[in-house]
């Protein structure tokens, strides 16, 4: 004879079983979260990566520069802010010299600088002490404006910042023969201007390599201070022999004759 399960546990048992079933009934009804989207990788640079491209780059241009040139990794390049001394002169400030001043620093003091000076500025030639120290070829051009011979090529009788009437080098020798006096005005005032932009070239170049701007280590430092009027007392200077003799001559003659 089979034994009976008491009533008790019966209703238990059937409870349990109906509380399962709501469980998974509510289980099935819930909505299901929603899946994260799927991020694709991105193919933008970062900034990061930006700089790593630049950096190799650089190394890449010093490298051909070094193999290149065997000097430097800039090309022949050298700006002043890739120089010690002239940034600390940056950070010292331009110097303001009198020409007496200026001449106190042309290489005879191995504690100063050796300094040049054209057309007004200074600038410092210390890295070319064998040039422009005292048993160097250029030793007169240290310590002073000597801007009128650096156009006329004159070292002897130039070596000042005298430039009045040294544009005439640039000006054809003789005359038009049958031009008016209106003509030869208008001439004259082109030939000037033309010749007065030829000296502008020419110490503008120099300029330029006084600067460093074409690879020299130099680098400008100030200005040369001078009274007003500082010329008005002084004759005009003539021109030099070497100057006079290179100026053009006219290639023909007014109506092509």
């Amino acid at each position: 004879m089979s034994q009976r399960r008491p009533l008790a546990a019966t209703v238990s048992s059937a409870s349990s079983s109906e509380d399962e079933g709501w469980a998974k009934a509510a289980a099935r009804r819930a909505p299901t979260p929603p899946k994260p989207p799927h991020k694709k990788p991105s193919n933008r640079l970062s900034i990061l990566d930006i700089i790593r491209v630049l950096a190799g780059l650089l190394v890449l241009n010093g490298a051909a520069s070094w193999f290149v040139t065997g000097e430097d990794i800039t090309w022949g390049f050298k700006p002043w802010w890739l120089r010690p001394a002239a940034v600390m002169s940056y950070l010292s400030g331009p110097v303001r010299l009198t020409p007496a001043q200026l001449a106190l620093y042309d290489g005879t003091d191995p504690s100063k600088p050796i300094y040049v000076g054209l057309n007004g500025s200074i600038y410092d030639v210390s890295a070319s002490a064998n040039t422009y120290g005292p048993d160097g070829s250029y030793h007169f051009f240290a310590g002073r404006d000597a801007s009128r011979a650096f156009v006329t090529g004159c070292f002897d009788e130039d070596l000042t910042p005298d430039l009045r009437g040294v544009e005439m080098m640039f000006v054809p020798k003789g005359e038009v023969e049958g031009e008016t006096s209106a003509e030869r005005k208008v001439r004259v005032e082109r030939e000037l201007r033309v010749a007065r932009k030829k000296v502008a070239e020419g110490l503008a170049h120099w300029e330029k390599v006084f600067s460093g701007e074409t690879g020299r280590p130099y680098f400008w430092v100030g200005t040369i201070v001078r009274p007003e009027g500082w010329l008005d007392n002084k004759p005009m200077r003539r021109m030099c022999k070497a100057a006079e003799d290179s100026r053009p001559k006219r290639e023909k003659k007014k109506g092509g004759k």
